[in-house]
C-alpha cells in the first residue's frame, strides 16, 4: 500500500495518509492513528524482514522458550489471560484456579462474607508494592474504582518514613477493618519487606492481629509465602516465578484490586487477550502492535532519540504514563545489546494529562526542542452528569483541546500519533495494557534488546548494598573517645570515595544515630564526628 509522505501544509495528502493508515477494530471499539509520525512507505517495508523476525521471537516467547537468560527464566505474562497458551495442562490449571479463586474472595470481601475480628466488614486495603507491584495497582485503582463501591485503597510504595506515617495516621480510625497486602515475588526485596514491617509493627501496637488481616502476593516457595503459610494469614496469592513485575498486571497483583473494587478480572483478561490475538498477526499494516513499535523506531531513528509523551485526555487515565514508565524504560533502556555490544538503547517516556498540559508544557511542545513525540490517548464516551452551562459542555472542550493540541503540535514540525477508545472499563483497559506491553516486545525485537531482564536494576540493588554495609562498618567504628575527619574514616573502612563518606555522615548526622559534628558541612575537610557522650558504641 503506498501513502504519502506527511505534509502539514497539504491537507488531501494528510487525509490519504491518514486513510491507509488508520487501524480500528470495531469488537474493540480502539483506534490507532500513526499518521502523524513521519516515515514512507519504502522506510515500512524495509522493517518487514526485522518484523517478521520480531513476530517469531514473540511466538517462541509464547511457547516457552527462555527469555531471560541472566535468571534462566521463561517469561509468560501472556500465558495469564490465556492459560491455554501455557506449556503444560497443570500450568494452565493452575491459572484458572487461581483467576478463579480471586474472584471468589473478592466477592466474598465485597458481600461481607468473609469479615474482620471485629464482626465488621472489610472497608479498606492497604497495599505494600514496589515498581510495576504498586503502579499497577495504582494504574487499575485510579482507572476503575467508583466512589460508594467496594474497598478504598491507599498505597505504600516507598520507604519514605514520613509517606508510611502519612498513611497509618489516615488509616488510623480503620485499622481493625483493613486488609493489608503485601507484594513481594521473592520475598526479600528490601523496599517492600522494610515497608511491610513497619506497617505491621505500627498496627499491632494498635492491637490489630496482623496474621487475620494480612494478605501475600508472592512465589511459591518464597521467602514471604513461609512466613505467612506459618503464620496463617487470611490468603497467600501466586505471583509466578515466569512473570516479571512490570508485566504482573494481569496476574493476582491487577485482578485482586478489580476484584475488591467491584469490578471484573475476567472481562480485564478477555480484553487483554483480545489484544493479544490481534497482534499475532504478521501483517504490518493490520497489527496496532507492530504500528505503534514501527512509530517508535521511526519517530526515534531506531535510537530513541526522541521521548514519548503520553498525553491522556481523561482524568483516570493520569498514572498511565507512571505505568509506562517502568514497561517501557525498564525493559527498552539497555547497555548492550543480545550481541553484547554497547548499544546505550531506551525509550524515555513522560506525561501529564490532557487539558491540563494546555497550561503546562505544551508551549515547550510545540515551539521547542523537537526532542520528543506525541501520544495522545482519547476516550470519546461521555458523560452527561454534568450538564452544558450555557451552551458549553465539558466534553466538547475536551475533544477540542485534544484536535486543536494535535494540529498545533504538527504545524509545529512536531510528531504524534493517537490511540482513540470508545471507553475505559475493564475490557478496554486490558486491550490498552497488551498493546503497549506487545508493542515493546517487538520494538526490543527490532532493535536487538532484551526487554525481559533489568541489569542496571540489580545493579543498583547491589550498589546500594554496599552502600548499606559501609555505613555499618563506619557506624562500628566512631566511638565517643575521639573525632574523626572524613579523611581518617576513609582510610580507616578502606573506601576509595570520600564524597561517600560524605554523604552517609550527613545521614547518620540528621537522623536517629546521634553524632556530634564539629566544622562546616561546606568545607568538607573541616568536619569532624564522633558519637555523642551519651550514646553507647
Amino acid at each position: 500500500m503506498d501513502f504519502p509522505d506527511f505534509d502539514k501544509n497539504n491537507y488531501d495528502s494528510q487525509w490519504e495518509r491518514f486513510q491507509n493508515l488508520l487501524w480500528y477494530d470495531k469488537h474493540l471499539e480502539m483506534w490507532l492513528d500513526i499518521s502523524r509520525i513521519y516515515f514512507n512507505d519504502s522506510d515500512l517495508k524495509h522493517l518487514d524482514e526485522p518484523f517478521q523476525h520480531a513476530f517469531t521471537a514473540l511466538d517462541l516467547l509464547e511457547q516457552g522458550s527462555t527469555a531471560n537468560k541472566d535468571e534462566n527464566r521463561q517469561v509468560g505474562h501472556y500465558w495469564l489471560r490465556s492459560p491455554s497458551l501455557s506449556p503444560t495442562k497443570e500450568m494452565a490449571d493452575d491459572i484458572r484456579a487461581e483467576i478463579e479463586s480471586i474472584e471468589q474472595f473478592g466477592s466474598d470481601i465485597i458481600k461481607g462474607n468473609i469479615r474482620s475480628e471485629t464482626g465488621k466488614p472489610f472497608t479498606d486495603v492497604l497495599w505494600v508494592g514496589i515498581g510495576g507491584s504498586g503502579l499497577g495497582p495504582l494504574l487499575i485503582i485510579n482507572s476503575l474504582s467508583e466512589t460508594n463501591k467496594g474497598l478504598n485503597f491507599h498505597f505504600i510504595d516507598n520507604i519514605d518514613a514520613f509517606g508510611i506515617s502519612n498513611t497509618l495516621k489516615e488509616l488510623s480510625p480503620k485499622l481493625t477493618t483493613t486488609l493489608f497486602i503485601t507484594v513481594s515475588k521473592s520475598g526479600g526485596t528490601p523496599e517492600p519487606r522494610i515497608a511491610s514491617q513497619l506497617v505491621r509493627s505500627y498496627v499491632e501496637k494498635e492491637g490489630v492481629n496482623w496474621p487475620n488481616q494480612s494478605i501475600a502476593i508472592t512465589m511459591k516457595g518464597s521467602q514471604l509465602d513461609l512466613q505467612a503459610s506459618n503464620e496463617n494469614w487470611l490468603r497467600r496469592f501466586d505471583l509466578p516465578e515466569w512473570v516479571g513485575g512490570r508485566t504482573s498486571i494481569t496476574g493476582a497483583v491487577g485482578l485482586l484490586p478489580l476484584s475488591l473494587i467491584g469490578r471484573s478480572g475476567n472481562e480485564f483478561l478477555e480484553g487483554a487477550s483480545k489484544m493479544d490475538q490481534l497482534t499475532r498477526q504478521r501483517n504490518i499494516l493490520s497489527n496496532p502492535a507492530a504500528l505503534l513499535a514501527a512509530s517508535w523506531f521511526f519517530a526515534g531513528n531506531g535510537k530513541g532519540k526522541r521521548d514519548m509523551v503520553v498525553l491522556p485526555y481523561r482524568d483516570n487515565l493520569e498514572v498511565f504514563s507512571r505505568y509506562l514508565q517502568q514497561l517501557v524504560m525498564e525493559s527498552l533502556g539497555k547497555k548492550l545489546d543480545r550481541d553484547n555490544r554497547i548499544v546505550n538503547q531506551g525509550l524515555s517516556v513522560f506525561g501529564n494529562k490532557g487539558s491540563t498540559d494546555q497550561h503546562a508544557y505544551v508551549q515547550q511542545l510545540r515551539d521547542g526542542l523537537d526532542n520528543f513525540f506525541a501520544t495522545f490517548i482519547e476516550v470519546t464516551e461521555k458523560n452527561e452528569d454534568i450538564p452544558s452551562d450555557n451552551g458549553e459542555n465539558p466534553n466538547d472542550f475536551l475533544s477540542g483541546f485534544l484536535q486543536g493540541t494535535r494540529e498545533a503540535l504538527s504545524q509545529g514540525g512536531k510528531q504524534s500519533l493517537t490511540i482513540t477508545m470508545k471507553r475505559i472499563n475493564e475490557h478496554s483497559l486490558g486491550c490498552l495494557i497488551a498493546l503497549f506491553e506487545r508493542a515493546v516486545g517487538l520494538y526490543g525485537e527490532l532493535i536487538n534488546v532484551n526487554a525481559y531482564h533489568q541489569p542496571g536494576v540489580e545493579a543498583g540493588k547491589l550498589a546500594a548494598k554496599d552502600i548499606l554495609v559501609l555505613q555499618s562498618s563506619i557506624e562500628e567504628l566512631i566511638s565517643h573517645d575521639k573525632y574523626f575527619s572524613i579523611e581518617d574514616i576513609r582510610i580507616s573502612t578502606n573506601t576509595k570515595s570520600s564524597e561517600t563518606i560524605y554523604w552517609i555522615m550527613r545521614h547518620l548526622s540528621d537522623g536517629d544515630k546521634v553524632f556530634e559534628v564539629k566544622g562546616s558541612w561546606k568545607e568538607p575537610n573541616s568536619l569532624r564526628f564522633r558519637r555523642s557522650p551519651q550514646i553507647n558504641s
